[in-house]
């Protein structure tokens, strides 16, 4: 195993750790973001009205595009595992 593979695995986990979280954090960001526009509007400061909505958003997106982010994980696992024979040697 020399500097180039270990390079070339960090930067492909660190790329999928980017795929996998993004749906997530993006939808989460604008729900959080919409909610917070509300309470400033309306001057409800409710700590459950800020949480409930990004939980629920945030279960909708895993119920979605989970079996993407799995499919993405097992892959890049897949890779990974196949891999430790040629770098072994």
């Amino acid at each position: 195993m020399n500097a180039q593979m270990v390079l070339t695995m960090g930067q492909e986990a660190l790329i999928m750790l980017l795929m996998v979280s993004a749906p997530v954090l993006g939808v989460v960001l604008v729900v959080g973001l919409l909610v917070s526009l509300f309470q400033a509007v309306t001057q409800i400061n409710e700590a459950t009205l800020a949480f409930v909505p990004k939980l629920v958003a945030a279960m909708a997106v895993f119920a979605i595009a989970g079996p993407w982010m799995l499919s993405v994980l097992v892959d890049y696992i897949r890779r990974t595992f196949e891999a430790i024979p040629s770098a072994v040697m």
